[in-house]
């Protein structure tokens, strides 16, 4: 009797127990219960601001995106096979003045994601060729290297918000995507390791979801990148905006960069209707709007160094008002590679918009992320993971340093300057491009995304410096000439070694020295 009651005594300390362990892993996992999202209704489009396909529990989430802009929409798209949570601050039609040209580099990448559709006539994309460069009452036509390629192949330039609108559509149909509306406030951490994002929805709610790797790619002002960087953000100037309608460029489907005093000027089609004109201030204050001071100053500082062609257009465009600014900005990557998370676009890494470069380097990191993904069937193992994408930052290097690099000298090099060796060698930097040849297909080719390689780019920014020497020299050379000489070739150095340096020596001319290089998927 004695025994049955020692079975019995054990079996009902198996069920309490059991009971008790239940109510404990209840209790502990209640801290990552999600909210339900109201209105969890199948649906294949947006709805109140969001768009909200067949819910599903947010532990079953493989990639958390933080924003839907030209790097989150497009990287969204490209994750087939992943369940993705993207979350954008404003689902409603971005208004920007910068990010409206792709060179063909960039559209090149476009292809390889499959959302060339995005860039083409439903938003009036226009086709660019290349550029025209103005100095001084002169002019010199550069052409995209495109020859090797198809006849859609080519630079395109468009309304900003009209194109990640409809990169955003692309992804919103896809039945593996839930895109909603809210902000990101904080990374969940946990031992070092990111889980999630905390974010408010549209209604103000406080949510949580969880994924084993969380992609943040929120723009310049990004909130969350100090967490997973150490950013050095510079602001070299500032851009003036104006749209100029129902005009014709010089040339046609072309760019044009005026080195105007006391930094470029820039024009290009945005619609079959409209020319925007981007103004360089350098610095970080401009002129105020409200008081009349920037209608004052495009009038009487800028307006006479447009093209006749031009003036007209850009006069009226002030008259009728619509002036914007912004504060343009440039940060190297310096990442922090922490388990769980990684970031991409502009919270990552950004150049001077003078060269029209940053979507294509954009693009072009997530072909190269979703390369790197591809072979994973399991994204759980963080610190793996982690360790495996430290390659991503050396195998980015090739297109990344050359855009950067370039955008960085090519707007120190374009603007005026009362140091003589500068204004040499901007001089010397028009003449080297108006030679023809090599000697404007290698820079070109190198600005427009088509040959990523940086030590191209090294030679090509020292054969100006040379050639700029070369000028002085003729046609006698004299000591004031050769200090003068000498002078250039330290104001380069003085240009593109900070640049270089910013960038990383051995990861942009050297990849294959650094050990991340050669990394292997990690084997589950």
């Amino acid at each position: 009797m004695v025994s049955y009651e020692y079975v019995l005594g054990g079996l009902l300390a198996s069920l309490l127990g059991s009971v008790f362990f239940m109510i404990i892993s209840a209790t502990l996992g209640g801290n990552k219960t999600v909210k339900a999202l109201s209105g969890g209704v199948k649906s294949n489009g947006f709805r109140n601001g969001e768009f909200q396909p067949e819910m599903e529990e947010e532990k079953s989430t493989d990639v958390v995106i933080v924003g839907a802009g030209v790097a989150g929409a497009a990287l969204a798209y490209t994750l087939e096979g992943r369940r993705v949570h993207v979350i954008e601050r404003d689902l409603s039609e971005p208004d920007r003045i910068v990010g409206e040209l792709l060179q063909p580099g960039g559209y090149l990448k476009l292809i390889e994601l499959g959302l060339e559709d995005s860039a083409n006539e439903s938003i009036d994309a226009q086709k660019v060729f290349g550029y025209a460069l103005y100095k001084d009452g002169k002019d010199t036509k550069l052409s995209y290297p495109l020859e090797k390629y198809s006849s859609d192949v080519a630079g395109r330039s468009f309304h900003n918000g009209r194109f990640i609108q409809r990169m955003r559509e692309e992804t919103a149909t896809l039945s593996n995507v839930k895109l909603e509306q809210g902000s990101v406030t904080t990374l969940i951490e946990e031992k070092g390791i990111v889980k999630g994002v905390i974010y408010k929805n549209k209604a103000g709610e406080e949510m949580r979801t969880y994924a084993p790797l969380t992609i943040v790619c929120d723009g310049c002002f990004s909130n969350l990148r100090k967490s997973l960087s150490a950013p050095k953000v510079e602001s070299p100037s500032c851009f003036v905006g104006l749209i100029l309608e129902n005009c014709e460029l010089p040339h046609a489907n072309h760019g044009h960069a005026i080195l105007g005093d006391p930094s470029p000027i820039l024009f290009y089609p945005i619609s079959s209707t409209e020319v925007r004109c981007l103004v360089d201030i350098p610095g970080t204050k401009v002129p105020s709007v409200s008081s009349g001071e920037m209608v004052k100053y495009l009038k009487s500082k800028v307006a006479p160094q447009i093209p006749r062609q031009l003036y007209n257009a850009f006069m009226a465009a002030i008259d009728k008002g619509n002036i914007r600014t912004m504060q343009n900005k440039s940060m190297a990557a310096n990442p922090l590679p922490t388990p769980g998370a990684i970031l991409l676009g502009d919270s990552f890494n950004m150049r001077h918009p003078l060269t029209g470069g940053g979507m294509t380097v954009a693009l072009s990191d997530i072909v190269l992320l979703r390369n790197l993904l591809r072979p994973l069937h399991d994204l759980n193992d963080a610190p793996a993971l982690c360790n495996y994408l430290e390659s991503f930052y050396t195998l980015r290097k090739p297109v990344s340093s050359t855009i950067n690099t370039l955008a960085g000298a090519l707007y120190k090099v374009f603007c005026a300057s009362p140091d003589q060796a500068r204004q040499e060698m901007r001089e010397a930097c028009f003449g080297y491009l108006s030679l023809g040849g090599i000697c404007s297909y290698g820079p070109v080719s190198l600005l427009s995304g088509l040959n990523p390689r940086p030590l191209h780019l090294f030679l090509h920014f020292f054969a100006v410096a040379i050639y700029g020497v070369g000028r002085l020299m003729l046609p006698f050379p004299s000591p004031k000439r050769m200090w003068l000489g000498a002078r250039l070739i330290s104001s380069a150095s003085d240009i593109i070694f900070p640049i270089i340096k910013g960038e990383g020596v051995r990861q942009m001319f050297f990849p294959a020295t650094v050990p991340a290089y050669y990394r292997s998927p990690p084997i589950h």
